[in-house]
Parts: C-alpha cells; structure tokens; sequence
C-alpha cells in the first residue's frame, strides 16, 4: 500500500515537471550558468553599478614622514582618484586575456641596438627618442643622443615574455612626454640568440645593473628612471635593494610585481582558473627553451624540460640547474624583491591590483613598504594583472597616467636620488636598525640620547688625529702616501744630532718622557671631561628627584606596615599567646 502510495507520488511530480515549459527550463539554466560564470570570471559588473560606475578609489600606502609622497605623490592627480574598468572587461581574467590577445597598442618603431655584457652574452636594446616623435611630425632627426643632452631616460625591464603590448603603451606615453625610453630585452628574447651559458631568470640582476651603468657613464647628465612590469618589476626592485645608495637611477616604479615568487608559485596552482594561468607560462616557457634547444640541452636534461607542465616543474628542470640553485623554494626565496624592500633607497611607486589572478595580493609586502619613507604603493580594487583598461573602447591603460605624472613631479622636485658612492657592503635588508645605535649617552640636562657606531667612529678617528699631533709635536712627523707610512725627522732633530754628539742621546730621551707626560695629562683631562657631565646631571637628578624619593618611600612604610605586623603575629603568634595577661591569670 505505502508503495503504491509513494510510485503515486513520484508520478504526480514528474506529470508537475512535464506540465513546466522548456522555456522555463532553459531560463534557468541560463541564470545558473550565469552566477557560475559571474564567480568564475570574478565579474564586478553589479560592483560598478551599486558605486555609480565611479569605479574604485586608489588606496595609498606610504610612511607618514615620506617625502616621496608630500613633494611628489600628492602631485598625481591619478592617484588621489579612482579607476573605472572598462565595462566590458569588467573581469580581471578579461582584462589579463584581452591585453595578452589584442590590448589595442599604439604604433611604435623602434631603433635596435645590440649590447654584450660582460660574460658574452648579448642584450637587445630598443630605443625609441623624443625626437622620433618629432619627426613623425614632420621635423627633421638623425636618430642620435648626445652625450651632454639632458633629456630623460627611462629604461623599461618587460615581464617575462619581453617586449609586449603593456609595453609600447608606457613608451608612447613618455615619449610624448618628451623623453627618451630603451627597453631592454631578456637575453634570448626580442629575437636575439643566447651568446653564453646565462640565461635570465626572476632574480637575475646583472643585466639591468650593466645596462643602466652604461647609459649613465655614456650619458652622465640625463636622469636616468626605470618601470619593470610583471617579472621584470620583481627584478628591478631587488637590483634597487641590492644597489642600495650606489646606483645612478632616479626614480623608479613597479608595475603588477609578484613581490614573494613562493608565494606567487602556490597561488597559481591553488584554485583551476590559476592553474591554466600556470599551464599556459609554463608553455610559453618551454616555447623559449626551445629557441635556444642546442644551448640548454647541453646544460640540462631536455627531455625534462619539454615535459613540464607547470612553472615550478620548468624551473626545476631549467632554471635551478642552469643557476644552481639547490631547490625551486631556494630559488623563490633568494629572487623575491620582497627581501630587498627595506634597501631601496630610490624613490619608488609600486602600483598592484588586488584582484591580480597572477600576483596574489597576498604577497604584497605592506609593512615594509610603509616603512621606507621612499616608497609610495597604490593598490586599486580592480585591473587584472597589467591591464588596467579604461574608456569603452579600451583604448588606454590606466597605470601608465600615474607612472608618467610621478616620473615628471620627481623631475621637477628635489626627491630625485642621486648616486652615492659607497665605500662599504650595503646594510642587509634583514639587518636590525637596532644595531645602529647600541650606546646611550646621559647629556648635562638630564637627557638620554643614542649614540650611533658612526659616532664612536669618529671620536676614534678623533682620538688617533690628537695621538699623530703629539707625536708631531715631539719631533716625529707621519706621512702618508699611497699606502705606505714613511717617518721623517723634524729638522731641529737633525741639527741637534749633527752639532752636539754628546746631547743625542739626553734629547729623545727627554723629548719621550716630557711626550709621556703630555699624554698621561691630556688622558686625565678628558676623563675629568667625560665624567664632568655625568657628575653633574646625576646632581641634577638627585636635587630635582630629592623629594619625590622621600615622599616615595614614606608612602611605601605606610602602606606596607599593616602588612608587615601581619605577618609578624602570624609567625610570632605562639610567643604572643604565651606573653598575654589572661594565660598568666590562669597559670597562676
């Protein structure tokens, strides 16, 4: 009976279901279909709309005292605004596919140079100069730098497939501004052939180090300033860690970096979307590898190679044996630029989007930006991974407005680094700045104040000048050339020996006695000096501080004497009984 019941049932819902239009049925999975590929795309058309297609603000972070930011991030309009997507690409996967397929680029013609660095291999240098737009014009050009023009240089470092759309967009963009741009090509790309057994990596800095001290000693007087995108942004901001002072660029900025590439390589293998992302550098990758087969197959295991089917797969069949490096987390963690941020001495904007699909926003390394007052990062809510499209028609990307109003405010302000020539290594990123200043000083008002290694440096160098005049005044002169120390003899020495034999042996004598004398006084002298002040601020301290201690301590054997007979007549409390007058009654 319950079975007929229940076939019954089951039959009046499938008669309910058949009664239901197809229409109805097509409907809904159109909407499902829909809200899976909203999630999936990470779409942010509704987003746009509830703010009034406004867009996103740009959210600045920097160091409160930056003087990056006062005199020139306040500057950049762009970055104190928001950024509208374009509706179309309203995706972060839309804007990274289109850029990579289409991105609509400006037409560019550039000059080719070929550099040989010095381990043989062979660097493409693509210059495109102001005065090429010039003459698009319709003025004349020979195509030349001088070696004294001034004109600005910005030297751009692509991504990891080199020169590509992103990029022409950026050298348009300064060009027209009136300056000179150079990108420089990663060895083996650009189609140049690898001319030794180094092949770039994310952590490879020579090149860039190379490249931008060639242009700086053949044109010392143009301000040279750099852009990395991607890749390239990973490898720039650690050679400006690594440089430190000492390098002539002045100004930089950082597009879309990866910042933590360990961090970077879980992320693009966690979810699918990611992993296609994964699988398609790793074919680009192996598409590389393939233009230099007769070159690395000598230096790695091909078959390996051509079987990768991911990034990290690729550098450990590759990239970790051509470098030798250990393991690929070894290698993660000796290129990631988020280990050199604390070096950067260049005034430096960072621009990522948080919903990069390739570099994680994970990764950005927020606490140390804000702790260098040279670096200003802007983060948008939205722009894919280099793309940044604006307009309906996409016709621009949104980044390069921000890059070119902060190259030309730190032009014209007096930020731009200047190259400083370091006698000693560069300070560790992972050094403490505690060890800086490890001594305190009492100062004569009462005050504490630090005193740096530098400073003890000094007074050493002070101590060993005073020494080399006393011994100057006692006759003997040192003097330095070249390394080596000759000591000559004052010329009153010498005429006293050459007059009277019998006084040559009296006068040193005397002359290093009345010298030991001077020493032992002048030591005593600066003791009583250095204590001098001690003594006085700690008479200071104690006239100052005098009542207060009475007062202290007077309120200490108030508040503590009840607690103290306490615990006297709990340790003490047989004697007590024993001593009081009623026991006495009734002994006697």
């Amino acid at each position: 009976m319950a079975t007929a019941v229940e076939d019954s049932a089951a039959e009046l819902l499938l008669r309910a279901a058949a009664l239901v239009p197809l229409e109805r049925y097509a409907l809904a999975a159109l909407v499902l279909a829909a809200a899976f590929l909203y999630r999936f795309l990470e779409l942010h058309v509704l987003g746009d709309l509830l703010r009034g297609l406004r867009g996103g603000r740009v959210a600045l972070t920097f160091h409160p005292d930056s003087q990056v930011y006062h005199r020139v991030a306040a500057k950049c309009r762009s970055l104190h605004g928001r950024y509208l997507a374009t509706p179309w690409l309203a995706s972060p996967h839309l804007q990274t596919l289109f850029l990579g397929i289409w991105g609509i680029p400006p037409s560019v013609t550039y000059r080719r140079q070929l550099y040989t660095v010095r381990d043989g291999g062979t660097i493409a240098l693509d210059w495109l100069l102001a005065s090429d737009r010039e003459a698009a014009d319709g003025s004349s050009c020979d195509g030349t730098i001088s070696s004294d023009d001034s004109t600005p240089i910005v030297v751009v470092v692509p991504g990891l497939t080199s020169d590509s759309t992103y990029v022409k967009h950026l050298v348009f963009s300064m060009v027209s501004n009136g300056w000179n741009v150079v990108v420089g090509n990663h060895r083996g790309l650009g189609g140049i052939s690898i001319t030794s057994d180094c092949f770039y990596n994310g952590g490879w800095t020579e090149d860039i180090r190379e490249v931008v001290n060639y242009l700086h000693q053949k044109y010392p007087e143009a301000p040279l300033f750099t852009v990395g995108t991607s890749l390239g942004a990973n490898i720039l901001v650690k050679y400006l860690g690594e440089e430190g002072e000492s390098t002539p660029v002045a100004g930089a900025a950082s597009i879309c970096s990866p910042w933590d590439l360990l961090v970077t390589s879980r992320f693009i293998s966690r979810k699918l979307v990611q992993r296609c992302y994964d699988k398609a550098l790793a074919i680009g990758l192996k598409g590389y590898a393939k233009l230099h087969q007769p070159v690395l197959a000598r230096l790695a295991n091909w078959e390996a190679i051509t079987s990768s089917r991911s990034t990290r797969e690729f550098d450990h069949h590759a990239t970790c044996v051509v470098a030798k490096y250990e393991t690929v987390d070894t290698f993660y963690r000796k290129c990631s630029c988020a280990n050199y941020i604390g070096n950067v001495s260049v005034p430096l904007l960072c621009i990522s989007a948080l919903d990069d699909p390739l570099c994680t926003r994970e990764a950005i390394p927020w606490d140390e930006c804000r702790a260098n007052k040279n670096i200003v990062l802007a983060t948008t809510p939205n722009g894919g991974h280099l793309g940044f499209f604006q307009g309906l028609t996409a016709g621009r990307l949104w980044w390069v407005k921000p890059v070119s109003e902060f190259f030309s405010a730190l032009h014209d302000s007096p930020c731009m680094h200047r190259q400083k020539i370091q006698e000693h290594g560069l300070q560790s990123s992972m050094e403490s700045s505690i060890d800086k200043g490890p001594y305190v000083n009492l100062m004569e008002d009462g005050m504490v104040a630090a005193v740096t290694n530098e400073d003890t440096n000094i007074h050493d160098s002070l101590d060993k000048r005073t020494v080399s005049e006393m011994e100057g005044s006692d006759g003997m002169i040192n003097v330095q050339q070249n390394g080596s120390t000759s000591v000559l003899q004052d010329e009153s020495h010498s005429a006293v020996k050459n007059t009277n034999s019998s006084e040559d042996n009296v006068a040193p004598a005397q002359g290093l006695v009345g010298s030991q004398e001077q020493r032992k006084e002048l030591s005593t002298d600066k003791i009583r000096d250095a204590i001098a002040p001690v003594k006085k601020s700690i008479n200071q301290l104690i006239r100052s501080q005098g009542r207060s201690v009475w007062w202290l301590a007077y309120i200490a054997v108030v508040t503590s004497w009840p607690l103290l007979g306490a615990l006297g007549f709990f340790l003490y409390r047989k004697k007590f009984r024993n001593s009081l007058p009623a026991k006495r009654l009734l002994r006697g």
